[in-house]
């Protein structure tokens, strides 16, 4: 692509490759806004994932077809999340429909039996991150929840506020 001696031409490649690849997500995080990569639903971790996946894909690409390919796939990714979002934003139908409800996994320091089998969550992982959260005793942990992203939340103290739990479900 670059140059005719294979090893300088990949050395180059791989650099300049790399270089505007990571300058086009640049682009699009800035035109996209701060959303782009936080963790808020499953398809913003799917999203992250795949532009990982299209950036390597150009940083290793043999022709300038395949590079043009993956930065628009980049920006395709990035529009598509962008609609998604807008989507789930005026309508709790679609809402409803594209996003996992969080699920208690404890409440008021029980074990949500059914909730861990059905997500299939190991107790011992429920008590790594109580650790994590640095509770230190189950009588004030209100609840642990699984929440859409994967991510676990330990909700500890003297009270809970019932708000921070409205849409969580009990399985």
């Amino acid at each position: 692509m670059f140059f005719e001696n294979t090893l300088l031409d990949l050395v180059a490649r791989g650099f300049a490759l790399a270089a505007m690849g990571i300058f086009w997500v640049v682009v699009l995080i800035r035109l996209n806004g701060l959303r782009s990569l936080s963790k808020m639903t499953n398809f913003d971790f799917v999203m992250t994932i795949a532009l990982g996946s299209l950036l390597a894909t150009a940083a290793g690409a043999d022709s300038w077809q395949v590079f043009g390919q993956s930065l628009a796939a980049q920006a395709a990714l990035f529009f598509v999340q962008w609609g998604t979002a807008k989507l789930r934003r005026s309508s709790d139908t679609i809402e409803t429909v594209m996003q996992n409800a969080p699920v208690f996994l404890m409440r008021d320091g029980q074990f949500c039996e059914d909730a861990l089998d059905t997500t299939r969550v190991a107790k011992s992982d429920v008590i790594a991150k109580l650790r994590e959260a640095n509770a230190l005793d189950l009588d004030k942990v209100h609840a642990v929840v699984l929440e859409t992203t994967g991510d676990v939340s330990v909700l500890h103290g003297d009270r809970l506020d019932e708000r921070l739990i409205e849409n969580v479900t009990a399985q």
